[in-house]
């Protein structure tokens, strides 16, 4: 009988967890209302150097984010003046837990419940309340070797950004906060995970462009801008990238 109790009450977290997840998605691919991106500074290493560049963080550090956001989709006639709003919410002392690497499907969904129940708890009060919270954890500017990879979670609708606590690496930093927030309204990426090469087409800005390289902008989601045949580069702004029609379709601003 208590088996029975058991199994009864995590079909109905199961059921409740999937009936949330469904709601949110179409929340948030309907654009009824401005989508509230609040983004949480963290600072990796506890250092002098990114702690002093947390403390002069302000909203003017990501202020390209939303106009980006409003022009692209004004491209695809979406009748919402401010699609996405991004507020910069406080500093999170508390490092998340860390996500594993080549963990494999089971890993990744245990991962992705911790990290959920974490964001729960130790999310700061804000307001406006957010519909997406993205954790952007700061490296010091001298860091040597690659920094983690960022991930965004459409599921939980929540991501951890990881960044360098640089002004001059502000514009970069914007490139992946905005890429890691469409992976959490549906977007996927068009890059091969081997090479980190854009996929033709649906990774380029420009595909029907002859000759093909060298292309001049960057697919978000494709993640850099081809150059030749076999190489890419890293965009410097935003202004560099455009969201493509297949990213588009997938959050929902076109058909």
């Amino acid at each position: 009988m208590f088996k029975a109790f058991r199994i009864l009450v995590l079909l109905g977290i199961l059921v409740t967890v999937a009936g949330t997840t469904l709601i949110a998605r179409w929340q948030s691919q309907s654009w009824k209302r401005p989508q509230v991106v609040t983004l949480y500074p963290i600072s990796a290493q506890g250092d002098a150097a990114t702690q002093a560049y947390l403390d002069r963080l302000d909203d003017a550090a990501f202020a390209g984010l939303s106009s980006y956001f409003q022009a692209e989709a004004a491209r695809y006639g979406l009748p919402l003046a401010e699609p996405v709003r991004v507020v910069l919410g406080r500093r999170v002392q508390v490092l998340p837990p860390a996500a594993p690497r080549d963990a494999g499907p089971i890993g990744a969904i245990s991962w992705s419940l911790r990290m959920r129940w974490w964001a729960w708890r130790k999310t700061p009060p804000s307001s406006p309340r957010p519909d997406v919270k993205l954790f952007l954890i700061y490296h010091p500017p001298d860091f040597e070797g690659a920094v983690p990879h960022s991930i965004g979670l459409e599921k939980g609708r929540l991501g951890l950004v990881h960044l360098f606590a640089s002004r001059a690496q502000q514009a970069q930093n914007e490139v992946v906060i905005a890429h890691e927030a469409l992976h959490t309204f549906g977007a996927t990426d068009k890059y091969d995970p081997a090479t980190l090469l854009p996929v033709y087409p649906a990774g380029y800005a420009d595909p029907g462009q002859e000759p093909r390289y060298p292309q001049a902008r960057a697919e978000l989601m494709g993640g850099r801008v081809p150059v030749r045949e076999g190489e890419a580069r890293i965009p410097a702004s935003l202004r560099q990238t455009v969201i493509g029609p297949e990213t588009a379709a997938e959050i929902g601003w076109t058909k």
